[in-house]
């Protein structure tokens, strides 16, 4: 995994926070070196369903700021975090008919337009993080990045970093496949995540992340998956009981562009955009890594059971059943090959 040493070792949660309560959530993130002297020639949106004092926005402001002052102030992005310009699938359908020229989208929502898009979440396919930017730096992302292309969308840089999934519930702990049984649990939209636990028989309800806070205050679901750094900043602590360390599934998220408006952009410009989202791209990825350990210790503090649980008896569950071939043959043998290509074989 590539990281920035000298930010990993300054970004906490603290942080994320601080900045965080700096920002109105009912306003754009704004760039900071916007020129006072001259309107930009360019002012586009960049949407996110994250808060605001998530590592992606937090990283996606900093690369605007940077993108402004490299661009000579021609460029203004808007930083729009928690869903304020829609849903993810509202946003999947803006940024293809250019309602908004960038969006920052999880793979696990975006495989519904983008079936490949998915194979990154493939149910305990990856088992750290040297396995994953070796399958999505290299092969395995460039295939990725090619089938995103085809419907309409661009991405921007490398992936960024959503993390690891984890379990968490309400109403007991999940620390065996057969605690999964009958367990209503929230997951995306996303086929994927939908098919990985009816596998492990639980009841999996796909909802909208904007929805969830209300789903699990409600009690309409009994619990959800997210990586730590999620459950931390949407305050899902607050009505949740376990935290149960699967990580089930590795999600990435693509900073995505609307050709149309990307194309609009002179060649220098676009260069800038690309490398600016590349650089944030690898520090926010520094960001989660270090979030991913001091979170523990915060969520416990805040209440949270976390528990440790046998992933390899999870995984052994998984391939009693017909999920690992019933994906290699949604995916296609080109597709799963450059995944056990790294993985080894799943199945």
């Amino acid at each position: 995994m590539t990281t920035n040493s000298n930010t990993k070792s300054r970004m906490d949660r603290r942080t994320f926070l601080k900045a965080g309560a700096a920002l109105s959530v009912a306003a754009p993130l704004w760039g900071v070196a916007r020129r006072a002297s001259a309107a930009p020639q360019f002012s586009y949106k960049l949407a996110t369903g994250q808060d605001p004092t998530h590592p992606v926005n937090v990283r996606a402001k900093q690369a605007a700021d940077r993108i402004l002052a490299a661009s000579g102030g021609r460029l203004e992005i808007k930083v729009f975090p928690s869903n304020q310009l829609g849903s993810d699938t509202d946003l999947l359908s803006q940024i293809r008919n250019g309602g908004v020229e960038f969006i920052n989208m999880a793979a696990s929502v975006m495989s519904t337009l983008v079936p490949a898009a998915g194979i990154a979440n493939t149910g305990f396919a990856f088992p750290d993080y040297d396995h994953v930017w070796k399958a999505m730096d290299g092969e395995l992302g460039k295939y990725i990045r090619g089938q995103i292309d085809k419907v309409g969308m661009l991405t921007m840089s490398r992936p960024w970093d959503n993390g690891f999934r984890q379990i968490t519930s309400s109403t007991k702990a999940i620390r065996t496949p057969d605690d999964l049984r009958g367990f209503k649990i929230r997951v995306p939209v996303a086929p994927m995540m939908i098919s990985l636990f009816r596998s492990l028989q639980a009841g999996p309800t796909p909802i909208n992340f904007n929805e969830l806070y209300s789903a699990l205050q409600t009690h309409l679901v009994d619990g959800q998956e997210n990586p730590l750094p999620i459950i931390a900043t949407a305050k899902l602590y607050e009505v949740q009981k376990y935290v149960s360390l699967t990580s089930h599934v590795w999600d990435t998220y693509w900073i995505l562009g609307n050709p149309a408006a990307f194309k609009r952009l002179p060649p220098d410009i676009q260069s800038i955009v690309q490398h600016e989202f590349d650089r944030a791209a690898l520090e926010e990825r520094a960001d989660i890594a270090s979030l991913n350990d001091t979170l523990k210790q915060n969520l416990s503090s805040k209440g949270l059971q976390l528990l440790d649980v046998d992933k390899q008896a999870f995984r052994d569950q998984l391939r009693k059943t017909s999920f690992y071939k019933d994906w290699r043959t949604k995916f296609g043998d080109q597709a799963w090959a450059l995944l056990q290509n790294t993985t080894g074989a799943l199945a």
